[in-house]
């Protein structure tokens, strides 16, 4: 039991280490690496496109339904929400 807490301890610092590489990605960085799943994964979505066809309709519709919700609060606040420029500031 002893080696099993101790592996789940090393993996909490794992993905905290992860989580903070990816708050440190900037916008660029991150489409590069959706772009390179999206890539990685191309044939499996299509391979599994009707199975999954309705999920997925769905997703994209709650995807731009919150979009336009964005939109709509941007329009009455005047201004888009601000993005501190660098996102390694906000984890230290």
């Amino acid at each position: 039991m002893r080696h099993l807490k101790t592996l789940r301890e090393g993996w909490e610092g794992v993905e905290q280490e992860a989580i903070r590489l990816l708050r440190r990605m900037t916008i660029q960085e991150s489409l590069r690496q959706w772009a390179m799943l999206q890539d990685a994964f191309e044939p499996q979505l299509q391979a599994t496109q009707a199975l999954f066809a309705e999920e997925r309709r769905q997703a994209l519709a709650e995807l731009q339904a919150r979009l336009r919700r964005l939109a709509e609060w941007q329009e009455c606040h005047g201004d888009a929400l601000s993005i501190d420029p660098d996102p390694a500031a906000a984890i230290e």
